[in-house]
């Protein structure tokens, strides 16, 4: 039976006097690959930044492996969960090599010393990601593309059960976007991370997650896998659209089609 890695439990979570969650309640186990979908303003984001701790509860409680996310000490925390935003924003541009490495930070020595070992993950994990090439290059002069598997790479070093990722789709044309699914997939497949992906793109997510959460006004209004959410009806519950779905014809799940302008 899969662990349970994140319980969410009636939670509600706001900026000033607004709440943006209200009430919300769901669980991710290990192994999971979920994509959180719907419109802009409907808590994805801020759901992200609750499980981190970044935004405070206002009512409810996150446990993260049964241990309350209030009580995890950030470093210890950062060797469970760990975030690829959308995007990297440094004051100081870096290499190649040094910004992916600064993903071993939750494993420093008292006197902050990168060891033997956190040089070896590192060199491992820019090989498995195809970026041994481009060690000496300065992050600044990556391409959209590049900058995101430099972003991925950095969260593998970082070793945890746990990755959690702020539309990372964005910007990014069509191969790269397929590019960053299929290693995000086979990243889930072959070392059981629990994902949690907010994405815009809900055909991309229904051909690659195993696991759709739609969330509209806070509130979860379908959850489940593929086959049993993605719907016409739940579609335009969740965008006030009524959205065409069919099936993709490879990869056998439902997707939207668009009607342009003969509809």
């Amino acid at each position: 039976m899969a662990e349970n890695m994140i319980k969410i439990k009636s939670i509600g979570v706001g900026y000033g006097n607004e709440n943006v969650i209200n009430n919300l309640t769901c669980s991710f186990s290990t192994g999971e690959f979920c994509a959180l979908i719907g419109p802009n303003g409907a808590g994805k984001s801020t759901l992200l930044k609750s499980i981190l701790g970044i935004l405070p509860l206002r009512t409810g409680e996150i446990l993260i492996k049964d241990k309350s996310a209030a009580l995890w000490k950030r470093k210890e925390l950062a060797r469970v969960l760990t975030l690829i935003p959308q995007e990297i924003n440094l004051q100081y541009d870096f290499r190649v090599i040094d910004l992916i490495m600064m993903g071993r930070y939750p494993y420093l020595d008292y006197f902050r010393n990168y060891s033997a070992e956190d040089r070896e993950i590192t060199k491992r994990v820019m090989k498995e990601m195809d970026l041994i090439s481009f060690s000496e290059k300065y992050y600044s002069q990556l391409s959209g593309g590049e900058k995101k598997r430099v972003a991925i790479a950095r969260a593998l070093v970082q070793e945890t059960e746990i990755i959690l990722i702020d539309e990372a789709l964005a910007e990014l044309d069509i191969n790269h976007q397929l590019e960053l699914m299929e290693i995000l997939a086979a990243i889930n497949r072959k070392q059981k991370k629990l994902i949690l992906l907010v994405s815009h793109d809900i055909n991309l997510a229904a051909d690659y997650c195993q696991r759709l959460i739609m969330l509209k006004n806070g509130e979860i209004i379908g959850d489940g896998s593929i086959s049993e959410v993605f719907s016409e009806e739940n579609l335009e519950k969740l965008y006030d659209r009524r959205l065409r779905v069919i099936t993709n014809p490879l990869s056998k799940n439902p997707n939207i089609i668009f009607p342009g302008l003969h509809e």
